[in-house]
């Protein structure tokens, strides 16, 4: 199981932005803009501007991100400042993780 609260090394801004490169390139074409605001303790803070205000795709671009980064050691969480990821759709993707590490989520009672 994955331990949330461990964190050796912070991700920086730019480790972010090179981890989702290729939602980045889909972005640029459309103005989509991710500003990373903040990373301490492992926790990434940021924003879906430019072109992706008010896109129907910001959601599953938010999603595409949400998955990408949570897989590094070094990310404890992924926030998205203006609600970009609906909780629905983060709560999928934890289970999703869980489920391919081979870890129940947690026991139901």
């Amino acid at each position: 199981m994955r331990d949330d609260t461990r964190c050796v090394m912070a991700i920086t801004a730019e480790e972010v932005l090179r981890e989702i490169g290729p939602v980045q390139e889909v972005l640029d074409a459309h103005d989509g803009i991710v500003n990373v605001i903040d990373t301490s303790g492992g926790n990434v803070m940021l924003s879906l501007d430019g072109g992706c205000v008010g896109c129907s795709s910001t959601p599953m671009t938010a999603m595409q991100i949400y998955y990408s980064l949570k897989k590094l050691d070094t990310v404890n969480d992924v926030i998205f400042v203006n609600g970009e990821l609906p909780e629905y759709m983060r709560t999928f993707i934890d289970q999703k993780m869980a489920d391919e590490a081979g870890e129940p989520e947690g026991e139901i009672i």
